[in-house]
């Protein structure tokens, strides 16, 4: 990456962001968690509907926020909101109140989703280097993997009686290193190319919409990345802590499992420009697309096999380590700049809902437990990874002009 001042300042400050914002040491006990204080694998599902929910409630306000008044506010609210949720998290036991940590988790996420990728893009746009945007955003990425090592070693460690006092713990340390996000966000620089849009609202909205529709190929990226990450992330996060217990694996190894696997994610994510130097992107996601079914099918099938399953675990986190920063290149090269972040919120709004209809589908299979939600995930992210990643130019090839030098 070029020293450029502007855009090395905003990705160093979002690292840091990344590093403390998504550092959660109750991770690798969160599910054992839930059904320590008496969720049941339902309400687990029930769980993403209402994080969905509230993302697709709050997208479109987010991405007004962050493009009317800055990433930086946005960030701000964003920080706030979350440290509330998961302080509400610590004293919650009835199921009502977990729906409502995770709406305002959800809620939380809008006002980071879009503002963080607008924000670097134009960073490096202004120092003429956006066609990296896939790197920059894959060493911010990496940043959550490297606190992932740490939080999830210490967090299954402390946590591997599954006593209610060491989960409260946990969550507490969680919230002061969020506290430490809301102080680095005032360090964030605003690139001096971006105008902050004074439009009406709906106006913005509109905008948003028209860049869309006049860009069909974004929404087949959105459907072939969305439907893969549904199943391989959401989905698969949600469930593989038991998939791990049933199989056998104590739970302080869950810690070294993530650490592992985080630390694969670390090496992926900084090497994102190695691999689109080497292979188009294209095919690197259709390649990660098909180790996610792949993935999901075995952890499905063979729910006993202790090194299969944590195999699978290894491909489905690499796979999407890969898939998110080429995915943030693609759709950003077909979006105006000043209605940056609320377009990319219009699309996670597309995403919310995505996620709503899958997971409503997926508790009705339920009843048939982890084995037969995975069968039916793989399905989903199949669907997604033979969607095509452009639109095909129907027609008649235009005739060359006379004397045209064929390439």
């Amino acid at each position: 990456m070029k020293n450029q001042m502007i855009s090395t300042h905003n990705i160093r400050v979002m690292f840091w962001i990344k590093f403390f914002g998504t550092i959660n040491f109750i991770a690798p006990v969160l599910t054992l968690f839930y059904l320590e204080r008496g969720l049941e694998a339902t309400h687990i599902l029930w769980l993403q509907l209402f994080w969905s929910g509230a993302v697709l409630v709050g997208e479109v306000p987010g991405g007004v926020v962050a493009d009317r008044f800055g990433a930086k506010v946005s960030f701000l609210i964003g920080v706030i909101i979350k440290i509330v949720s998961i302080v509400l998290l610590i004293f919650a036991y009835d199921p009502w109140m977990f729906f409502l940590f995770s709406a305002l988790n959800g809620f939380a996420v809008t006002f980071f989703s879009g503002a963080d990728e607008a924000l670097i893009y134009e960073s490096l746009k202004e120092d003429s280097d956006h066609h990296r945007m896939d790197r920059a955003m894959g060493k911010i990425q990496s940043a959550g993997f490297v606190s992932m090592i740490l939080a999830v070693l210490f967090g299954a460690y402390f946590a591997k009686d599954l006593e209610d006092k060491q989960f409260i713990f946990l969550l507490v340390l969680g919230v002061s290193f969020h506290l430490l996000e809301f102080i680095l966000i005032f360090f964030v620089k605003s690139p001096s190319n971006t105008a902050l849009y004074r439009e009406n609202p709906f106006t913005q909205v509109g905008a948003g919409i028209k860049a869309i529709q006049k860009a069909p190929t974004l929404l087949l990226l959105f459907v072939n990345f969305t439907l893969v990450f549904i199943a391989a992330d959401s989905v698969y996060e949600a469930f593989n802590q038991p998939i791990f217990t049933n199989a056998g694996l104590p739970v302080v190894m869950i810690g070294v499992v993530y650490a592992l696997a985080a630390i694969l994610g670390f090496v992926t994510s900084q090497s994102v420009g190695w691999f689109t130097g080497r292979f188009s992107r294209k095919l690197l996601m259709n390649i990660t697309g098909a180790l996610a079914v792949i993935g999901l099918l075995l952890s499905a099938i063979f729910g006993e096999a202790l090194w299969l399953i944590i195999g699978a675990f290894f491909v489905l986190r690499i796979g999407q380590a890969l898939r998110r920063p080429i995915y943030s290149q693609l759709k950003n090269d077909l979006i105006p700049s000043e209605i940056r972040a609320t377009t990319l919120s219009l699309i996670s709004v597309l995403d919310s809902a995505f996620d709503l209809i899958i997971f409503g589908l997926l508790s009705a299979v339920a009843f048939q437990g982890i084995a037969g939600i995975l069968i039916a995930s793989s399905i989903v992210a199949l669907i997604g990874t033979l969607t095509p990643l452009q639109k095909k130019v129907r027609g008649r090839r235009m005739r060359k002009p006379s004397g045209a030098i064929a390439k």
